[in-house]
């Protein structure tokens, strides 16, 4: 089993920053894939970006490329997504999941092996 811990998030202005973390401990030397879905209230859990274990290739949706990135360290067993240029449409609660194989901009919520808790990101126009 994996474990997945969730921080930051918060309430911010359109146009400023904050920085999610998620911190996976347990059987973590099986995960290939781990990354950051978000879902907004009456809306289905969207891709939002995703880092491969191995040569730390990294994906993002559209609707946040250029805004978003996202990064891992190794040592802390730690991944993290800061998020730039916020707009009030990405509000919505911010899980982290990771995953035994390997996905990229195709990862869908339904082929998620480990689901953290959630943290909510409000962006205020």
């Amino acid at each position: 089993q994996v474990q997945l811990v969730e921080s930051g998030g918060g309430l911010v202005q359109a146009g400023g920053s904050l920085r999610l973390s998620c911190s996976a401990s347990g059987r973590t030397f099986s995960l290939n894939t781990m990354g950051w879905f978000r879902q907004a209230p009456g809306k289905e859990r969207d891709y939002v970006a995703a880092i491969n274990w191995s040569d730390d290739s990294q994906s993002y949706a559209e609707s946040v490329k250029g805004r978003f990135t996202i990064s891992r360290d190794n040592a802390k067993n730690t991944v993290n997504l800061q998020m730039n240029s916020l707009k009030p449409e990405d509000t919505a609660v911010y899980y982290c999941a990771a995953d035994r194989l390997l996905y990229g901009s195709r990862w869908s919520w339904n082929k998620v092996d480990y689901w953290g808790q959630g943290t909510q990101v409000t962006v205020e126009s």
